[in-house]
């Protein structure tokens, strides 16, 4: 997306953009990287550690009230952008978002799965994940690969339910994002907050492996659809964040 940005000439009065923290921090670092300026908007319910490594980045954070969710984050970046014109990368509606997993993430789970794979399960945050990785696998397997969306069971939208206040940070925005492509989607799976931080917990203790609650949430999907496609299922799911930035509320 950056990228795209730079070719177009768009980023001469740096970048704003509105984010629940994982993809604001890949836009810091990559902007102290190309030494462009960074303002994020950021919902104040977010994690304290996010906030402190997106100000080590260089990154100018903007807090915004925490029950206007993800929506208010994005008003107030539309807002600095019409005031310092700085360009918004609009990760939620930005084809480069689910190109860069279509031409990336998706042909490495391929060669890293040998090409056999029985379902993904992922997290909507953006869509941009799932969306891109959906689009190699359905091409290459067809019906023979399960896609599977996760979102909070606090805020079902996927489900054709309401949005409300959850705790897993990082997914569920509360709408249905524009670059989702749900033609690619064969099922979506809600998980409550309290499996999502009791499964990042166990896989600190049990297995050793620092993730974040968006993570445990993918893990437990992954979970349940491996059990209801048998012990011999190749179940393939991401682990999109570091514990290091919940440590305060894990």
């Amino acid at each position: 997306m950056i990228l795209d940005a730079e070719k177009r000439g768009l980023l001469k009065n740096g970048i704003v953009e509105p984010t629940s923290g994982n993809m604001g921090i890949a836009i810091a670092m990559i902007g102290a990287k190309r030494g462009h300026r960074v303002i994020l908007t950021m919902p104040e319910t977010m994690s304290v550690e996010r906030r402190k490594v997106l100000k080590m980045l260089g990154a100018e954070l903007v807090l915004t009230p925490g029950d206007l969710g993800m929506k208010g984050a994005i008003e107030k970046a539309k807002e600095i952008a019409q005031e310092t014109g700085a360009h918004m990368l609009q990760q939620f509606e930005n084809p480069y978002n689910v190109y860069s997993h279509q031409f990336t993430t998706g042909p490495e789970i391929l060669r890293q799965m040998d090409y056999q794979i029985d379902a993904f399960v992922a997290g909507v945050g953006t869509g941009g994940t799932i969306s891109g990785v959906g689009r190699v696998l359905k091409t290459f397997f067809g019906d023979r690969v399960k896609v599977v969306a996760v979102e909070p069971a606090k805020s079902p939208v996927l489900s054709g339910g309401q949005p409300g206040k959850h705790a897993i940070q990082g997914i569920g925005a509360g709408f249905v994002p524009k670059i989702l492509d749900r033609s690619v989607i064969d099922e979506v799976i809600t998980v409550e907050d309290e499996e999502a931080y009791d499964m990042a917990r166990y896989l600190a203790k049990k297995e050793g492996l620092l993730v974040g609650v968006s993570s445990g949430a993918n893990v437990a999907a992954a979970l349940k659809v491996a059990q209801k496609l048998g012990k011999d299922a190749r179940v393939v799911t991401i682990a999109p964040d570091h514990a290091e930035r919940y440590l305060s509320i894990l």
